[in-house]
């Protein structure tokens, strides 16, 4: 419970306005909505701080964007998706479950002034997650939202291993919708090899054509929902670093909805917006 109230507090707030940032993305699990007693393993404490954070976010004028990160039987076999094992099982016996989730967090916070946008999920990864299953619950998660809000933006993410086109056409039906993209230059065996120069021209060519591809002149808007200037490149400078972030910062611009670092605060410094803001990001270039 110490870690509630002590690692994100009213005065990060005041930082992320005081640096240009008017938005956060925060990550939530699917018990959240059993709180104060959700099912073992997890622990209460996450909704009084959800609470929180949307009463610190009014006073600093930021808004906030609620991201549905572990569904119930996890959407990727990751941990940040709520399993400990690797197990992958959310399904069509889930969406129930899931749109319930979505419902309850609309009700709650549909007439806060800062909520800016729900996520219906984080990163599901096919093809264990089949188009099919999403598009359902895309579907019913919409609807959920748009029962207590006809103006809070709902954000549909993209698979993981499946092409980053394949929910345009389907998210272009419905109002005020977002679709969701991740770009590391991490996790893959290609970036092992690259050098400085190879990762920038990476996000200016790769990065740059894709997020080009996805934007229409009536489709979806677009959001980087995570990105971090971090790679594989070893022993790189101060100066290279700020030169990854500011390549990606220039390119996110062209999406339409905006774009969120992973993660505002975190023990790796590189990782941390935190610890990255000035000199090495800075939100002029963005």
């Amino acid at each position: 419970m110490n870690h509630w109230s002590t690692y994100i507090v009213e005065a990060d707030f005041a930082f992320m306005a005081a640096n240009g940032l008017n938005a956060v993305r925060i990550p939530v699990g699917w018990w959240i909505a059993s709180d104060p007693n959700p099912p073992a393993p997890f622990v209460g404490g996450s909704l009084q701080a959800l609470d929180s954070a949307f009463t610190w976010a009014e006073r600093h004028n930021i808004h906030v964007i609620i991201d549905l990160h572990a569904a119930p039987g996890s959407q990727n076999p990751n941990e940040h998706s709520g399993g400990r094992d690797g197990s992958q099982t959310w399904g069509d016996s889930q969406i129930a479950q899931t749109v319930q989730v979505i419902d309850f967090f609309a009700a709650r916070y549909a007439k806060r002034s800062s909520l800016l946008a729900v996520e219906l999920m984080n990163e599901p990864v096919a093809p264990g997650v089949s188009l099919d299953n999403l598009k359902s619950y895309y579907q019913q998660g919409y609807n959920a939202v748009r029962r207590h809000s006809l103006t809070a933006y709902v954000i549909m993410s993209n698979r993981l291993s499946a092409s980053s086109l394949e929910l345009i056409d389907f998210a272009s039906q419905f109002d005020r919708v977002v679709l969701d993209m991740h770009y590391y230059a991490l996790f893959d065996s290609k970036f092992d090899s690259f050098t400085v120069q190879d990762n920038i021209d990476y996000i200016n060519n790769f990065i740059a054509s894709e997020i080009n591809a996805i934007n229409r002149p009536h489709g979806p808007l677009t959001f980087v929902g995570e990105w971090v200037a971090e790679w594989q490149v070893k022993d790189a400078t101060k100066e290279d670093f700020q030169r990854f972030a500011n390549a990606q910062m220039a390119v996110y611009r062209k999406a339409t909805f905006g774009w969120a670092y992973w993660t505002y605060k975190n023990v790796n410094n590189h990782w941390s917006m935190q610890w990255m803001m000035d000199p090495y990001i800075s939100l002029g270039n963005a």
